[in-house]
């Protein structure tokens, strides 16, 4: 059977099942800088701003998560956001979709955690809707209300928190050992010293300043720029689109969007900025600029193509959606085979059940692939859809699939730890794995081995999993 499975894996990487040529390469992460860490002796003139147990940088919910996991247990943390608000993508770049809680079937509730009280929090503010029949857009949520819920949560909890504040280089002491990071903020340059570190910046910013192996792949999934619309009619957009979006410059592929509860305004994923790496500073300024102009381009084509060109555009994003960038080399890669297979891990950490969505940038559109065996794919103009199987039937299906806490920790150094999209994972594993249900737990995994290692003062690739996976399930996390 493992063989069997093997085959088939290797002929979706092949293109072997009708999908075309998959680019799994991975390339050493390029760049124009050299980061080179800052000793304590070469910089006694910076000052230091806060001294903590653990410092997590990068406020998405990811983030906000570990740092509230932490503190929870008994932790002091600090919370580094380069931008003006928490919640990452869910909040500044507006993408106000939660996935499935339940398995593939709606039987078994496979996420819990802070995922849920945070819901949970949202719903007494009529800021959250469930759609019990749509398990890929299960959760849309005001993400504005998300904002200030985030603000909330962390305040409570006791973290101090940091906003407009940006990560600039490791601080080593005098002996090589990571104990702080320089950050610039309003106040000026300054260093937060800390025993333990949490790399929640997406792009794996302190890893790869600090040295560490990573990776990026050929083929990247795209990122998207996001927008509210008011009286926004999708089914009128897609017609649009497939007839006149050549005309305007506007990438054909997948739109999706979310209506916000009790509002009329919807938020669309219409836009696609194929080749851009946003852990590149021109990579992702251009990718920014050109997203606007997508957002623009379908408003020009809508203005002049609707019927009633009443779509008014209410909000852009304050970043773009960054699907992929850089991944750190963990203990372990969370592999397309074990993901596709639903393989049970004895260090699970997370449960997911949405499917794998690859966004090409070698052609329009995605490949879906399913637990269930089956796949699809949706392009545009001059790409006609596909569906098949991409392994035989069997008599049973996995319902879900897991993520490793090997996949979030670097072999080195002792005290830093990954949560969020910068995971191990490969191409196909990574496209379902990678959404924010996920990342979530991730991040809430990522603070309790943070703090256990602290309070056992090892290093955290000494933990013990069971022992992490323990306190997540006492903390409310669904653990197999």
């Amino acid at each position: 059977m493992k063989n069997s499975r093997r085959r088939f894996i290797q002929r979706i990487m092949q293109g072997g099942i009708g999908l075309g040529a998959l680019s799994v390469t991975q390339k050493s992460q390029a760049s124009e800088i050299s980061f080179v860490p800052v000793q304590e002796k070469s910089s006694a003139k910076l000052p230091v701003i806060a001294e903590t147990d653990i410092c997590v940088l990068g406020g998405s919910c990811t983030g906000v998560f570990a740092a509230v996991r932490a503190a929870r247990l008994g932790a002091k943390v600090i919370l580094i956001e380069k931008l003006n608000a928490f919640g990452g993508v869910a909040t500044n770049s507006l993408v106000n979709i939660w996935h499935s809680s339940y398995d593939t079937e709606h039987k078994l509730q496979i996420i819990a955690g802070l995922t849920i009280e945070t819901i949970n929090r949202l719903k007494k503010r009529n800021a959250v809707t469930i759609n019990e029949n749509k398990p890929n857009s299960y959760f849309t949520f005001n993400s504005q209300e998300l904002k200030i819920e985030l603000d909330e949560i962390v305040l409570e909890n006791k973290i101090q928190p940091y906003l407009n504040t940006l990560f600039s280089e490791p601080y080593l002491d005098n002996n090589g050992k990571l104990i702080g990071v320089i950050v610039d903020g309003k106040s000026g340059r300054g260093v937060i010293r800390a025993k333990y570190f949490i790399d929640a910046t997406g792009d794996g910013d302190l890893c790869t300043r600090l040295g560490l192996e990573v990776y990026v792949r050929e083929m990247l999934q795209p990122p998207t720029t996001c927008a509210h619309f008011s009286d926004w009619d999708f089914g009128e957009m897609n017609k649009n689109l497939k007839k006149y979006g050549a005309e305007f410059q506007i990438p054909s592929g997948f739109v999706w969007g979310a209506k916000l509860p009790e509002t009329f305004t919807t938020m669309v994923a219409g836009t696609r900025v194929s080749g851009a790496d946003c852990s590149v500073a021109d990579e992702l300024t251009k990718a920014e600029i050109e997203g606007r102009r997508q957002i623009r381009a379908i408003m020009d084509m809508m203005r002049k193509y609707s019927a009633d060109k009443k779509c008014v555009l209410t909000a852009l994003p304050s970043y773009i959606g960054v699907r992929e960038s850089r991944h750190v080399k963990c203990l372990y890669q969370a592999n397309d085979e074990d993901a596709l297979h639903g393989k049970r891990y004895d260090d699970a950490i997370a449960n997911g059940s949405y499917h794998f969505d690859q966004h090409h940038q070698d052609k329009p559109g995605i490949t879906f692939r399913e637990l269930n065996g089956t796949f699809h794919y949706t392009g545009g103009e001059g790409h006609p859809p596909e569906r098949g199987r991409w392994r035989p039937e069997t008599e049973e299906n996995p319902t879900f699939y897991q993520i490793p806490l090997r996949s979030i920790i670097p072999p080195k150094p002792d005290n830093v730890i990954v949560a969020g999209r910068m995971f191990d994972a490969g191409l196909i594993a990574f496209s379902g794995m990678r959404v924010m249900v996920n990342m979530n737990q991730l991040g809430e995994a990522a603070g309790v081995a943070a703090y256990l290692a602290l309070n056992q003062n090892s290093s955290i690739q000494q933990v013990n999993a069971q022992e992490v996976r323990e306190t997540l399930r006492k903390g409310a996390s669904i653990i197999f």
